[in-house]
């Protein structure tokens, strides 16, 4: 393992050990050994030709991902275990080719920082058989007389000793060279004197290759060797001479045969699309060497299979390089295309897991055998860097950095480093990183909402940065893009010391536009994109306007829309200290938190995320919280009179289910006398707050006039069931259901249906088995915690009157769900569908758990809401009201009691035949 010489130096402590750490990577592993393994196969069939410079090529892996995943430690790793079998990782396993013929691995690094040119190249691979201990005559003529004409009295030794490449077999190559100068001058009769002169050599050997003498046997199997031999021995036919070495590689005697495993790392240092030369004398070589198999890790895609390149580089297209095209190509026939079943040739290294992390951060530093830093310290490492090497390398450094002079904390890593800022945007070009800055404002975006953001005209920027490696991909979601999570975090938040640094304005601009594209698309998409893209437009364009106090506009509708269906999906954005940008407002840490209880309210922004974030909690935390914290969205005044009136609404509904009646009264008579959206809801709410007094006649009346935007027949039919009236009750809920189909709300459709389910559980279980079912299905998706309440009531009065403890069981468990959601009305109807199964049992035996359930009941309801259920419960049971509730039955309590006696004696008869 290498020694981290970073680390050694940044410490005095000698025991303490810095490796270069290398984490897992079997996957990489396992895709190199599959493109050894059909090389191999490939290069061995009858029909290869080395010399075929038409078919297809399949001879290149590629490994491209964000700066700082680790590709270049790949590569080294790689070199590493192809050239030793003891250096290769144990975790990848034994390889599944032969021992012969042998790999021969040679990494080049093709950074700009190390000064490799092209002609380095072609000498690292001629180098690299150097060790063979013999001269190749093909290639070594053409290179020695490269050299004579391009490098005049420059030894070749001085410059491979400058290059690196003067290892032992490196420093055997000049004289191999000078002796297939030597045996070619003694093979074609050529004097001494002439024969030490590289251009009469050359000029002989052309002349035997075309008349194919019988002395130039060696030279003239390679028919294009006396073209490149009489070409000017420029950069151009330098990029040809790889034929002549593939060609000599093909013809070494079997104990002597290689196959060269070329590792090209740094790769997008070779140019971009509007400069392809360094880029095309490469791909040349990997057109030239099929025998060679090319591992190339680079940030970005290789692009060779794209005809767009036409032109640019000599070989491009499907048909060139089939496994090299996207699955979006126009692939070859099955027939002409090589290996066309065997894996992806463009591999995208993926980020390393928690595991993996940790692994890497408990190896990274140690001291006496033992992880340098502390566990909690590495979780909270691991958290913030998303799986990036890169990030775990510099939070290591920074542990050093701290330990100089104190001890490190966990909190001294909830850090961005601005090197990764650096890395990220090297390679862009002033455009791409304008666009790169605008889209990391997005959780997600397309390549309109990109372009529109960064403010510009065109989309070329914005493609070309989609096809980043630091950018993903999901084709299936709403917008198919998005960055990195840790590079879009450090270009949000780290110190950006860039000459072309975004200002606060610059920042507030670009989330102007944003938010307005946003806008732009919910505008045009609303009704044909359905509800997941709404909440999607509500979550990006809520965190927009909250983090840069930005007028919350378009969102206001977005936000009734999303009130409408009764849903209540989860919308709210992250917290503002979490994501903000620079220039973002300071003071907005607890703003919009899905966890906070506090938030801070300056904007109206901030007011519309906490009330939209009240709403869809209320279905998961006691309806206490939810009160409280519409509370302070109206008192804060910050939002328009409409959206004042969703939060006065959902506050008296709040109170409502709180037994809170008169503050859910003044609530809802002061939405009713208004003009809003709700204003029919708050006639219905004050409905109910009559029916919740058992004011029957006066809720009755109220109903007839509330029409769908009310929901009238749902209101009804709450009206007719208390009364025992259930088929009245079930058609009422029947035709609301219908009426939510039809207008497209699927919060009342289930609502609905659960109440439908609720009134047959007690006339027909059987009917409300079907009932419970569809219930569920439309409940799947939705966040209703009191309509799922009412779905498990009804499964509970279903089988009201089953024998044993079961029932009383169940209620228990439900019922402490049921106090902790805050629901009143669910508590009050739990209890007395307890009484119901009571009541149906009629055990003359144990009448004493009638009469719990019945007072338990009563001392719920007396004096508040719902305190007529102890009269339908003293109903049910067939006995005499001491203390009838103030309720006004709107055809007499006599009646009442002859119904709901009624559906306890019919439950009774129904389970007694079920006995027979």
């Amino acid at each position: 393992m290498a020694r981290d010489l970073r680390a050694l130096f940044g410490s005095n402590n000698r025991a303490l050990d810095a490796d270069e750490a290398f984490t897992n990577r079997q996957a990489q592993w396992a895709a190199v050994a599959s493109a050894l393994t059909g090389h191999l196969a490939r290069i061995a069939a009858p029909g290869f030709d080395v010399q075929d410079l038409e078919a297809s090529r399949c001879n290149v892996l590629v490994f491209h991902g964000v700066g700082g995943i680790g590709k270049s430690t790949l590569s080294r790793k790689l070199e590493a275990a192809l050239a030793d079998a003891d250096r290769r990782p144990a975790q990848w396993g034994e390889p599944a080719w032969p021992d012969h013929p042998r790999l021969l691995p040679v990494r080049v690094d093709l950074a700009r920082s190390t000064g490799t040119d092209f002609e380095h190249l072609v000498l690292a691979l001629r180098a690299a058989l150097a060790h063979l201990d013999r001269p190749l005559p093909a290639i070594d003529l053409a290179l020695g007389r490269y050299w004579e004409h391009n490098h005049p009295g420059e030894p070749l030794e001085d410059y491979l000793r400058r290059a690196g490449l003067a290892g032992r077999a490196g420093r055997a190559l000049p004289g191999q060279l000078q002796a297939a100068l030597g045996e070619a001058a003694q093979q074609l009769g050529l004097p001494g004197a002439v024969g030490s002169a590289v251009g009469q050599v050359t000029t002989a050997a052309v002349r035997a290759v075309r008349e194919r003498r019988a002395a130039a046997r060696a030279l003239a199997g390679c028919p294009r060797l006396a073209d490149l031999l009489e070409a000017e021995p420029d950069l151009e036919a330098l990029s040809y001479y790889p034929h002549l070495l593939a060609y000599e590689i093909d013809r070494l005697p079997a104990k002597k045969a290689v196959v060269p495993v070329v590792l090209l790392d740094t790769f997008e240092d070779t140019g971009d699309r509007t400069n392809c030369d360094l880029e095309r004398l490469i791909q040349r070589v990997v057109w030239l060497m099929p025998n060679a198999l090319f591992v190339v890790t680079g940030r970005s895609r290789l692009q060779w299979a794209d005809p767009a390149l036409q032109g640019q580089l000599d070989f491009t297209g499907p048909t060139a390089w089939p496994r090299l095209a996207t699955a979006s190509s126009p692939l070859l026939p099955a027939a002409r295309t090589p290996d066309s079943g065997a894996g992806p040739q463009q591999i995208l290294i993926g980020d390393f897991s928690p595991e993996d992390c940790e692994d890497y951060l408990a190896h990274r530093l140690t001291l006496d055998g033992r992880p340098l830093i502390p566990a909690e310290t590495r979780d909270v490492i691991t958290t913030r860097s998303h799986g990036l090497p890169l990030y775990l390398d510099l939070a290591a450094l920074r542990f050093l950095e701290i330990r100089r002079t104190r001890t490190p904390e966990p909190a001294d890593f909830e850090h961005d480093f601005p090197a990764l800022l650096a890395r990220t945007l090297q390679d862009l070009t002033p455009d791409e990183r304008h666009v790169l800055r605008a889209a990391s404002l997005l959780d997600a975006f397309d390549l309109p909402l990109a372009t529109a953001a960064a403010g510009l005209d065109r989309q070329a920027a914005a493609q070309r940065l989609v096809e980043r490696p630091f950018v993903r991909e999901h084709e299936a979601a709403l917008w198919p893009y998005h960055l990195h999570a840790v590079v879009r975090s450090t270009i949000r938040r780290a110190d950006d010391r860039t000459d072309d640094r975004w200002t606060p304005d610059d920042w507030q601009h670009a989330a102007a536009r944003a938010l307005d594209a946003l806008g732009g698309q919910w505008t045009a998409g609303r009704d044909a994109r359905g509800r997941a893209f709404l909440t999607g437009c509500l979550r990006q364009g809520l965190a927009l306007a909250r983090d840069h106090r930005l007028d919350i506009g378009w969102l206001a509708d977005a936000a009734w829309a999303y009130v409408s269906d009764s849903v209540w999906e989860p919308i709210t954005p992250p917290p503002a200290d979490s994501s903000a940008a620079p220039g973002a407002p300071a003071g907005q840490a607890a703003a919009g938190g899905p966890d906070s209880t506090v938030a801070v309210l300056a904007t109206p922004a901030d007011a519309l995320v906490e009330a939209l974030r009240t709403l869809a909690a209320r279905q998961r935390e006691h309806r206490t919280h939810t009160a409280d914290r519409l509370t302070r969205v109206i008192d804060s005044r910050l939002l328009p009179a409409d959206l004042t009136d969703l939060a006065l609404y959902y506050r008296a509904k709040a109170h409502r289910d709180l037994g809170r009646t008169t503050a859910s009264r003044q609530g809802m008579q002061q939405v009713a006398a208004g003009t809003t959206r709700l204003a029919p809801a708050a006639r219905r709410g004050l409905a109910h707050l009559a029916r919740l007094d058992g004011d029957f006649p006066t809720a009755l009346a109220a109903a007839q006039n509330l029409g769908w935007a009310g929901r009238q027949h749902r209101v009804l039919g709450d009206l007719w069931w208390v009364h025992g009236e259930m088929d009245q009750a079930a058609a009422a809920y029947e035709a609301a259901r219908t009426d939510a189909e039809h207008h497209g709300v699927a919060g009342e459709r289930a609502t609905s249906q659960a109440q439908l389910t609720f009134v047959r559980a007690f006339t027909d279980p059987q009917a409300a088995d079907d009932d419970l079912h569809l219930a569920e299905q439309l409940l799947t998706g939705l966040d209703l915690r009191a309509t799922t309440l009412t779905t498990r009531i009804a499964a509970l009065i279903r089988d009201a009157g089953t024998p044993g403890d079961t029932i009383p069981e169940l209620a228990d468990v439900l019922g402490a769900e049921v106090r902790t959601s805050g629901v009143r009305a669910a508590e009050a109807t739990l209890a007395l569908a307890l009484c119901f199964h009571h009541a149906v049992l009629d055990d003359p035996d144990d009448q004493t758990a009638l009469a719990i359930a019945i007072r338990d009941l009563d001392h719920l309801t007396r004096g508040r809401d719902y305190a007529y259920y102890t009269d339908i419960a003293t109903f049910m049971a067939g006995q005499e009201l001491s203390f009838p509730s103030p309720a006004r039955w709107y055809d007499g309590p006599d009646q009442v009691r002859d119904r709901w006696r009624t559906l306890v004696t019919a439950r009774q008869e129904r389970l007694r035949g079920t006995a027979r």
